[in-house]
């Protein structure tokens, strides 16, 4: 799969302070990507040096195919950028600042009309757009600074923390709305706090920490680092469970929900392994569950800390 952006041996810092120490990472074209990590790990350092606005001090980055240090005026074109904080005018309306980005853009005045309108109703603004941006809900400023970002027809966006302070409900609308950009081809690189986020969108994440990546991989892959995955295996009767428990001794047995909780890693393999032994057994489980450590467990295992912990210092 052709890659979006490739990142080799990416390094910055401010002063005497380190905050990216060789980041290597690949964003494939047509993916959400996303880049956990606690605060002060350097999420939105990388976001800054990929998108142009914050040089590098090392390192080979290449932006939609194109070399950043070589172009970055036609990287700049293929890429939009939406911020930790709504970057829209208070003081304007959701279509009037839509069309200043067409402005900027220099779309036209036809054009910059017309594609306002597109994204005023692709983001359900409609009702909106001729009102004042100070009276939008938290949930609204989000959409339409995700829809300023799109004006120029980017085929690559970065989102930092697009979902920080939003209500679950606008939460999961923005989630579809990302969705529906990526299936039309779009490339989403999205930092987020949030693991039940990175988790429901993104196609590979990255765990990056005291500025450097600590794991990388798709979801499933990165909860099978961290141990404790296990079957729930119910029976009907005590004397199953005995069987059962003698059959699959790495089991810890409860007796009294009839239950044995047996390791297991999820794969399929696994998986096929253990159904087998049941079956050659003739044990008769009237239910079974499988249990995989959640990306907090994963988050926790690999940067030592919960996404709830502060540092001092943001980046």
């Amino acid at each position: 799969m052709t890659a979006a952006i490739e990142v080799r041996g990416l390094r910055k810092s401010f002063g005497d302070q380190l905050v990216l120490d060789g980041i290597d990472l690949t964003v494939a074209q047509g993916t959400i990507f996303s880049l956990l990590g606690p605060n002060g790990a350097g999420k939105t350092t990388v976001v800054k040096i990929l998108s142009t606005l914050v040089t590098a001090d090392s390192g080979e980055i290449r932006i939609d195919g194109t070399e950043l240090t070589a172009a970055p005026d036609t990287i700049r074109a293929a890429i939009g950028v939406t911020g930790q904080f709504s970057a829209v005018d208070g003081l304007l309306t959701g279509e009037e600042n839509l069309r200043l980005m067409a402005d900027l853009h220099h779309l036209g005045r036809a054009a910059g009309q017309q594609r306002a309108a597109t994204l005023l109703e692709q983001f359900d603004l409609v009702e909106a757009a001729k009102k004042p941006v100070m009276t939008y809900s938290g949930g609204m400023k989000r959409r339409l600074d995700l829809a300023m970002t799109l004006v120029g027809d980017p085929r690559i966006i970065f989102l930092d923390e697009p979902t920080t302070g939003l209500d679950p409900r606008s939460r999961h609308s923005m989630w579809q709305i990302i969705r529906q950009l990526v299936s039309g081809g779009v490339t989403v690189f999205l930092t987020t706090q949030y693991l039940e986020e990175a988790d429901q969108l993104a196609d590979r994440i990255a765990v990056l920490d005291h500025g450097r990546l600590v794991a990388q991989g798709t979801a499933e892959e990165l909860k099978r680092l961290v141990p404790g995955g296990h079957v729930r295996l119910r029976f009907t009767s005590p004397g199953e469970l005995e069987l059962a428990a003698r059959v699959l001794p790495s089991g810890v047995p409860d007796a009294s929900a009839l239950v044995l909780q047996v390791p297991n890693d999820g794969r399929v393999q696994s998986l096929r392994e253990l159904l087998a032994r049941i079956d050659d057994a003739s044990l008769e489980v009237d239910e079974l569950t499988v249990h995989t450590p959640d990306l907090d467990d994963v988050f926790f295992a690999v940067t030592g800390h919960s996404t709830l912990d502060e540092k001092a210092t943001t980046r």
